[in-house]
């Protein structure tokens, strides 16, 4: 099997970059590839020869979506469909990465697979349109949801609580959204797993076992990194409602993802998002 992983400089792609290098043979590609060029696309897997394509590439910036609406479309619409095209010309399977996002729902039932899409901002909605362009554009495809991701690389929310955490006396979190934190190392593994098996195409949910709100999140990497020493002191953590925090994108207030469909057709093991973060705490030293 060779794989190719698009977005592989990003913080998921890196994290499956490194884990599937070490079992299996892989091409990658970043901002070198324009997988919104069809041309440059079909002519990367031609050359590259590729038996599954696995696409990590995104517009991830939520809020700037908002704004930078043709960026937003172009990476998340256009390039999901451009993907699948080229693929099912080779004849080759994909995996596609989407999100949370697409849904909005209500306490207290995580959100099935089919699940009605009911995105709430211009990523959200650029997303879904994404995810029905691939599967539109090549019948073998995965598509695999999945909700706040932090990892080893890049921006994200374990690492910026981390950093306020050391420099400030206080800190404020939104406490009335919820869902499921998840690490990017867990979900490269199942991605792997759904890639080196083929089986069962169509849409999976992957994040973390158990549900928080970002509040719950940031006392439980404050509760964990104080054991583990690598911050010095504890500072209040202030509960806010999303109301009261300034934000260009609405997010969705429940968007937890029920994961029953991955775990029956792959066999995936899920960890609680507190144990994953664990395990995750005690790299980043």
């Amino acid at each position: 099997m060779k794989f190719w992983i698009t977005g592989s400089k990003g913080m998921l792609g890196r994290d499956l970059s490194a884990l599937a290098g070490g079992c299996f043979e892989i091409c990658e590609s970043d901002i070198e590839v324009d997988i919104t060029d069809e041309s440059a696309v079909f002519g990367y897997i031609s050359a590259n020869k590729p038996s599954f394509v696995i696409n990590c590439a995104a517009y991830t910036a939520v809020d700037n979506a908002e704004t930078e609406v043709e960026l937003n479309h172009k990476l998340n619409a256009i390039g999901p469909e451009i993907l699948g095209k080229c693929s099912a010309k080779a004849g080759i399977g994909i995996i596609h990465i989407s999100t949370d996002y697409v849904l909005n729902g209500n306490a207290p039932n995580p959100l099935a697979e089919d699940a009605p899409l009911n995105p709430i901002n211009a990523y959200g909605k650029a997303k879904a349109e994404g995810e029905a362009n691939l599967a539109n554009a090549n019948p073998n495809h995965w598509i695999i949801r999945t909700a706040w991701l932090y990892g080893f690389h890049g921006k994200n929310f374990a690492k910026t609580m981390l950093n306020l955490m050391r420099t400030k006396e206080q800190i404020s979190v939104v406490n009335d959204q919820l869902g499921n934190p998840t690490w990017t190392c867990d979900l490269a593994a199942a991605i792997l797993k759904i890639a080196e098996s083929q089986k069962h195409p169509g849409i999976y949910h992957f994040t973390g076992e158990g549900i928080a709100s970002w509040h719950d999140f940031a006392k439980e990497i404050q509760k964990q990194a104080l054991q583990k020493k690598l911050i010095e002191r504890e500072i209040p953590i202030l509960p806010v409602p999303s109301s009261e925090w300034k934000s260009l994108a609405k997010r969705p207030f429940w968007s937890a993802l029920d994961k029953t469909k991955i775990k029956k057709n792959f066999d995936v093991n899920i960890l609680t998002w507190q144990d994953s973060l664990s395990k995750y705490l005690e790299l980043e030293r």
